[in-house]
């Protein structure tokens, strides 16, 4: 293990006792911008090193939830003390965590996939049972909001929030059975040249000391990221009420920093002739930002004060049915070139260009 990957998650954890409850400093607040960049960092890679000990598509699953176990927590923590500003706080982060992971890790990692080896391979039955079922959790829970009538705005009424949080988590959780037990041969990475390469993940695999200890940093570095970003996510909304971006930005900025990990551990395994392994994190991700947020959200909402505005707009709704339709023929024929990399990475920037002038 390397001493960084051993340090920074303690540190960052020292730095969040020091800190916690306080006002910061512009230099403080670059120190722990600087520790909470690390933690995020090792926070993937003791990820990787417990997905490498139990294989694929485990590993994929366990990164994909330790990711969203942050998104998920710093949602929490900014809506408890944001007031009205933090009323479509989840609505924003999670449409952006589907739009980054959908369009931009996805595109990039065919990308890198593509230019490496000039088409990326991948299995159409794993990556589509993923992809519809992102589509429908996405549409259950951001676009039917906008439509329904029992509360004004784009908001469920508790009763349809309940509902809401309820089939999206099962719709999560069947497909994880369907990913780890029934058909877990449709999410095992595959060269170009279509060869299984299952049994490669398990060589060289570390120890079973070394997986515990790597699972026990992740958690500190999961509670040292949640709480260092609930420290300066007063100085990320102010810098974006500074620059008068739309609130929405925080919401993106927030998806930018969570999901930062999984682009990298994705890039790597695409780099590596593995874009099924990228693409579950892709989707795996963007499935459990909605599948695990929304319930959790649900469930805070008996306490938290005020409505939860979580209905998409007419932009976003665009935006989000193009995702759709562009991916469905990306996954269809389970190769993809370096158009449809170039594709979906130009919908995540017409989404941040967007988001930033509406």
């Amino acid at each position: 293990m390397s001493r960084w990957t051993l340090y920074v998650p303690l540190l960052a954890l020292f730095a969040l006792v020091l800190t916690f409850g306080r006002d910061l400093s512009s230099a403080v607040v670059v120190v722990v911008s600087l520790l909470l960049a690390g933690a995020v960092l090792a926070a993937v890679h003791h990820a990787e090193v417990v997905a490498h000990r139990v294989g694929e598509p485990y590993g994929s699953l366990i990164l994909a939830v330790a990711v969203t176990v942050i998104e998920v927590a710093l949602i929490v923590t900014l809506m408890v003390s944001g007031g009205e500003k933090a009323q479509s706080l989840a609505r924003d982060t999670v449409f952006a965590a589907v739009m980054i992971t959908c369009n931009g890790i996805l595109g990039i990692s065919l990308l890198v996939g593509a230019l490496r080896r000039r088409i990326a391979v991948f299995n159409p039955e794993g990556t589509g049972a993923a992809f519809a079922t992102v589509t429908a959790i996405a549409t259950l829970s951001l676009v039917l909001p906008t439509f329904t009538t029992s509360r004004p705005g784009p908001q469920f009424s508790p009763a349809q929030l309940a509902f809401a949080a309820v089939v999206s988590l099962g719709l999560y959780l069947l497909f994880v059975a369907v990913q780890t037990r029934r058909h877990r041969d449709d999410f095992v990475p595959i060269t170009t040249a279509g060869e299984v390469i299952d049994s490669e993940e398990h060589l060289d695999r570390p120890a079973a000391r070394a997986a515990w200890q790597s699972l026990g940093l992740l958690f500190v570095a999961l509670v040292a990221v949640v709480g260092l970003a609930k420290g300066v996510s007063p100085t990320i909304e102010s810098a974006v009420a500074g620059a008068g971006l739309p609130q929405a930005v925080v919401g993106v900025v927030i998806a930018l920093l969570v999901l930062l990990p999984e682009t990298i551990a994705a890039v790597r395994a695409a780099a590596r002739d593995r874009i099924q392994t990228s693409l579950n994190l892709a989707l795996g991700s963007a499935m459990a930002s909605i599948g695990l947020t929304i319930p959790t959200i649900a469930a805070a909402m008996i306490w938290l004060e005020g409505p939860l505005l979580l209905g998409l707009g007419g932009t976003q709704m665009v935006l989000l049915a193009l995702t759709v339709v562009v991916g469905t023929l990306t996954v269809v024929p389970g190769r993809a070139n370096i158009l449809q990399g170039g594709l979906h990475l130009s919908l995540l920037a017409v989404y941040l260009f967007l988001a930033a002038s509406p």
